[in-house]
């Protein structure tokens, strides 16, 4: 059994109950008597109901219809995904060998899930008023800047505003190969900050190589600056 005593410094939370924490880690591949999908369930309706409190209180002058933009902006497989990754979650996910070699811990709807089951574990056994804490500290962290035009841009225009505002320049993207036959090309892109080189991506067009470029180095930018 692996130590889980690193995850639960990154959430800022130590379970009492052990067992509770395994099996909100636990996928369905693992064959074991239990799973995190109860867990699962029960955690999008607690998620649900910390964002939406959270963004009415926070926009008090907005609508229904802005509010529920912005939850949707958030509260999705990729946004999840992207809270898993900030507390490494993959790394302590319980697989199946089938599921470990087929790169389960880096797929966005695992790691959507265990996060789901992850809060819905800690409002179980802490209630809600800590699974509001954890859940909107990580989102804060995440999305620095929350409204409907920050989180509904796409990632390279928000990179581009990012990098201007912190470092007074903006990224440049070159095409470092292209392979395959016409109908099925993949480009691969490298993105830099002057000469430095940030990320790397591929994608079936230039422009989708762009976008995930922009997006792995804005969230590395982000991490960086965090941990100043």
């Amino acid at each position: 059994m692996q130590d889980l005593s690193n995850l639960e410094k990154n959430v800022g939370y130590h379970f009492k109950n052990k067992d509770l924490l395994i099996e909100a880690l636990t996928h369905k591949s693992y064959k074991k008597s239990y799973n995190n999908e109860r867990l699962e369930f029960l955690g999008d309706a607690v998620l649900d109901l910390i964002v939406g409190e959270y963004l009415f209180k926070k926009f008090p002058k907005s609508d229904e219809g802005k509010l529920s933009k912005i939850r949707a902006a958030i509260v999705n497989e990729k946004g999840f995904m992207r809270l898993a990754k900030r507390i490494r979650l993959g790394e302590f996910l319980f697989l199946s060998n089938a599921e470990e070699n087929n790169k389960g811990r880096e797929k966005s709807s695992l790691l959507s899930n265990a996060f789901e089951a992850l809060i819905g574990a800690i409002y179980l056994e802490a209630g809600l008023e800590k699974a509001r804490e954890i859940a909107i500290g990580l989102i804060e962290k995440t999305y620095p800047k929350i409204d409907l035009q920050t989180l509904c841009k796409d990632y390279k225009t928000a990179l581009q505003e990012y990098t201007q505002a912190i470092y007074g320049i903006t990224p440049t993207y070159k095409l470092i190969s292209a392979k395959g036959p016409d109908h099925d090309k993949e480009f691969e892109v490298a993105l830099f900050l002057r000469d430095d080189l940030i990320s790397t991506a591929k994608g079936k067009s230039k422009k989708m190589a762009q976008k995930e470029a922009a997006r792995i180095a804005l969230e590395k930018l982000q991490k960086e600056e965090d941990n100043e």
